[in-house]
């Protein structure tokens, strides 16, 4: 059974809680979302599998998941970059913040965020059971595409580039 970690909007540690409980009661928890750059500063974007019980099918950043107790936040970022993507980057954090979504299926997100960067041009051999697909994209296509096609992507990643958490 998968523990997250309940913070305080400092994101001092408060408890723990099993992760679907958590996301039924919309506990604030701590969270992660990787953004992976390659040398032609391009993101690599995945596609989250159908079998994710929310935002299934949807594009969102190179990958993200939570902290598990007593896991510092780039050891878990790694862990979580090799499962899910089967590749490896130096990471680092560079901004926080709270994001709040409540989903159709009654499921609800509320995690405070850390936006991790990290470099690589490996090719990634992705976890099916977690990614359905991957691709490479510039910034501009990406707010492109996002414009035109918000549906298409998560909260959270839509959440990041809006408010310029990230910028590549």
């Amino acid at each position: 059974m998968d523990k997250v970690i309940l913070v305080d909007n400092f994101d001092n540690e408060i408890g723990t809680m099993e992760k679907l409980e958590a996301h039924i009661k919309g506990e604030l928890h701590r969270a992660f979302s990787v953004f992976i750059l390659n040398s032609s500063n391009e993101l690599l974007l995945q596609q989250r599998a159908s079998s994710k019980y929310h935002s299934p099918d949807l594009w969102t950043n190179s990958c993200c998941s939570h902290p598990a107790p007593g896991e510092a936040i780039l050891e878990s970022a790694n862990k979580r970059l090799i499962h899910e993507m089967g590749m490896q980057a130096e990471l680092k954090i560079v901004d926080n913040f709270i994001y709040h979504c409540e989903f159709e299926n009654g499921l609800i997100e509320h995690e405070f965020d850390y936006v991790i960067v990290g470099y690589s041009d490996a090719t990634p051999s992705i976890n099916s059971s977690e990614v359905k697909d991957y691709r490479w994209v510039s910034f501009n296509d990406l707010k492109s595409e996002m414009e035109v096609n918000p549906e298409n992507f998560t909260f959270w990643f839509k959440d990041i580039i809006a408010q310029n958490k990230f910028c590549f």
